[in-house]
């Protein structure tokens, strides 16, 4: 990958993983709107891997906090910390349970689907504005319940589908359940920690069976990631302090509509990114497919769904 590319890559994913508007949006439209060659699933885990660091620096408080309840758990005391432990790893689980059915059914390339993004980027966009218009603020993470931790655990699970946006479905789910706009960010973030973690792991050991190398250019742009994305979650949570959701939800209305005129009017489509090279060698040398503005017109690319 050129400079440019690693950079831009790294600072879209670094900002939208964390603000409430899906980082796969943004992320199909930048070979489109450069005609660089799709970075792949492989740079895509790196890059997530950079925001998952990003989470742990920035709360690194409640990190801590987390793992002494944890480990108070396991010599048999039972605190706050440790009981907020044990909701986090419990609402985990649906997504992990989802994400390796889509994994099982060779699912893996749905965030090329600029039909499914563009729709879900309105669909979840309106919910989130439901919720935070209908939802109370009076709850705060010392009142997470396990029955709350566990809806929001779904709310995950469905951020697996591209366009959705995990930190923005998470914070929907907190904000019906009456959790403060702050609050509801701060839970997403640390709910996050986990699957993001899982996900990266399982799609990593995935590439690295196949012969992948980690390259330098993923490292820089995994490194570039968590800068931008530090800058991202401060800014979100110092926003959220003054400020309601319909910022994001009026941005994920105008993404989400262009995103449907490219698909409808002009015909947008990608690829699967093709199966990579088994340690044998193969045709395919990437993870990743390579697309051009002038693949990407009506009719130049065979629809992927």
């Amino acid at each position: 990958m050129s400079i440019e590319q690693i950079i831009v890559l790294a600072v879209v994913q670094g900002i939208t993983e964390f603000l409430p508007i899906s980082s796969s949006g943004h992320l199909i439209l930048i070979p489109f709107l450069t005609g660089w060659p799709d970075q792949g699933q492989f740079t895509d885990v790196m890059v997530h891997l950079g925001t998952l660091l990003a989470i742990l620096i920035y709360f690194w408080r409640d990190v801590w906090r987390i793992l002494v309840g944890a480990a108070m758990l396991v010599r048999g005391k039972i605190t706050d910390d440790g009981r907020l432990a044990i909701y986090i790893l419990l609402s985990t689980i649906p997504a992990v349970l989802f994400g390796l059915v889509l994994d099982h059914f060779d699912f893996g390339d749905l965030d090329r689907n600029v039909t499914v993004v563009a729709w879900n980027t309105l669909i979840y966009g309106v919910l989130m504005l439901v919720a935070d218009r209908v939802g109370p603020q009076v709850k705060t993470i010392d009142n997470v319940t396990l029955p709350s931790a566990l809806a929001i655990g779904v709310a995950q699970a469905l951020a697996l589908i591209p366009g959705t946006s995990r930190s923005g479905v998470t914070m929907t789910a907190a904000r019906f359940l009456g959790f403060t706009r702050p609050d509801a960010a701060r839970f997403s973030f640390l709910l996050g920690i986990p699957a993001i973690a899982a996900a990266g792991v399982l799609k990593l050991s995935k590439a690295l069976s196949n012969c992948q190398a980690i390259t330098l250019d993923e490292i820089e742009c995994a490194a570039l990631t968590f800068l931008a994305g530090l800058a991202a979650i401060a800014f979100l949570m110092a926003m959220l302090k003054r400020v309601t959701f319909f910022p994001f939800v009026l941005y994920r209305m105008v993404l989400g509509g262009f995103l449907l005129v490219l698909v409808y009017v002009y015909g947008m489509q990608l690829t699967p990114a093709p199966p990579p090279a088994g340690c044998n060698g193969g045709p395919a040398a990437s993870v990743g497919s390579t697309l051009t503005q002038a693949q990407l017109v009506s009719g130049s690319v065979p629809q992927a769904w």
